[in-house]
């Protein structure tokens, strides 16, 4: 019988496939059937457009990857820091923290991908009030990385688990 922990960590990598699927899937339709690569800019509502972005860089435009050296280091990076996800994530117990961790890794893998297929991160999506944007352009795997980072924190902040025996059982306290 599957254990309640083993379940976690199946959920979590189902999501982590979930995103990433859903990650490319979304790339390919706005390079593809609605070639945003040449038409550049397409407004959706008064605040969401959809504007081709090739991000050779990570967070904020950080590291960018003007080489090929870069390119490759780039990629190394981030794959090593979704392998520690993926092993953070196997070791976890918790729903919500596996939840959290399996939003980082689809997104990392979704990003990786294009990295390493392409060069860079195709982004598309332009969230702004009139011409105040309060974000870069980013994508569904930027998004599922940022949500996945305040799950952990806020998790790790303000959630506090109950102290359990080895058996699970909650340790009564002692008067």
């Amino acid at each position: 019988m599957m254990g309640v922990f083993t379940r976690n960590r199946l959920i979590g990598l189902g999501l982590a496939a979930l995103l990433f699927i859903a990650d490319q899937a979304v790339k390919w339709y706005v390079v593809g059937p609605l070639n945003l690569r040449v038409v550049r800019n397409i407004e959706l509502l008064p605040f969401f457009d959809l504007s081709y972005v090739e991000n050779r860089g990570i967070s904020l435009g950080l590291l960018q990857a003007t080489n090929m050296e870069m390119r490759w280091l780039l990629v190394g990076l981030t794959a090593v820091i979704a392998i520690v996800v993926l092993v953070w994530m196997m070791r976890e117990k918790l729903l919500g923290d596996i939840l959290g961790l399996a939003m980082i890794l689809g997104g990392a893998i979704g990003n990786i991908r294009d990295r390493f297929n392409l060069g860079y991160v195709i982004d598309y999506a332009d969230l702004h009030i009139g011409t105040f944007r309060p974000f870069l352009v980013f994508n569904i795997a930027d998004a599922a990385i940022t949500i996945g980072v305040v799950i952990i924190l806020a998790r790790s902040l303000f959630v506090r688990e109950k102290d359990e025996n080895p058996d699970g059982e909650p340790i009564q306290a002692e008067n």
